[in-house]
């Protein structure tokens, strides 16, 4: 298996004066968790011209209202006007801080979404979307991964799974590296499989991400790999953006490591995030 090359990352696009960065909406939220996708909308601002803001819960909306005070590049838009923002997009994420249960505290013999309505709700949002825009370029995280069924997987979008996510969605218990190719190959999507060892998968290829170390264990440092992953679909091809984005996201802690060791979190992430990748292209 090959690792990853940094040379890879001169295929990314790189915005000319003339040109435009490109647009994406990002779907999530819930009562439980706020901060999700808020996490995910801040790396994606710094790479892409605009990005949409839509949850279904209406107090995260009042959570990003706050956010804007400090960042002001991203538009909260009404949860009935969602499809209108998808349409316009040029790749959408959804599933982060999505629920799958009522409670936290729902006993683990007992965890069945469809039993909850937290887990209908994001089972519904999760179906309806992506069978209504198969063409277009998704991502697909968090609580969306939890409750979707397999075959509404569209064609090349892409897939960040963590070991549990990706357990509940193709019922497969490790994620054996022939095992995820033959996956990758099955649905025509990329999958990020994220965990000790890293590695992309797409029906063709798969390499492993290099690098990386213990801080990234922390909560939230998935969704800020899935905001900036999202950015980078938005004019790359499935494939590079989900490595290239698995890569810069690796060598920003490394370079947040090298500063403060393990003492940083998802914030620190996304802030070294711009800069990480500005270095690694120049």
């Amino acid at each position: 298996m090959n690792k990853f090359d940094k040379s890879e990352l001169k295929k990314l696009f790189v915005p000319k004066e003339s040109t435009k960065n490109g647009q994406v909406t990002i779907i999530g939220g819930s009562e439980l968790f706020h901060g999700a996708p808020l996490l995910s909308l801040k790396v994606a601002s710094r790479i892409v011209d605009m990005v949409f803001f839509a949850s279904p819960e209406p107090s995260v909306g009042k959570v990003a209202e706050e956010f804007k005070s400090k960042l002001f590049s991203f538009i909260c838009v009404p949860w009935d006007e969602v499809d209108a923002y998808i349409k316009k997009s040029d790749s959408i994420l959804i599933g982060p801080g999505f629920m799958r249960f009522g409670s936290e505290r729902t006993p683990e013999d007992k965890r069945d979404y469809s039993y909850h309505d937290a887990g209908k709700k994001s089972r519904e949002i999760t179906e309806r979307l992506l069978k209504k825009f198969p063409v277009k370029r998704w991502v697909i995280d968090g609580g969306s991964l939890q409750v979707m069924d397999v075959d509404w997987i569209p064609k090349n979008a892409v897939l960040t799974p963590n070991k549990k996510e990706f357990e509940l969605l193709f019922r497969v218990k490790e994620q054996e590296s022939e095992r995820v190719k033959e996956l990758a190959e099955k649905y025509s999507c990329v999958i990020n499989a994220k965990g000790s060892r890293n590695i992309v998968y797409s029906p063709t290829d798969c390499v492993e991400i290099p690098g990386g170390n213990a801080g990234l264990t922390k909560g939230g440092v998935g969704d800020v790999l899935a905001g900036l992953t999202v950015a980078l679909l938005a004019k790359n091809e499935p494939f590079l953006a989900a490595t290239s984005a698995s890569f810069i996201c690796k060598m920003a802690s490394d370079m947040l490591y090298s500063k403060v060791g393990t003492n940083y979190n998802a914030d620190d992430l996304a802030d070294q995030i711009p800069i990480t990748l500005h270095i690694l292209l120049n």
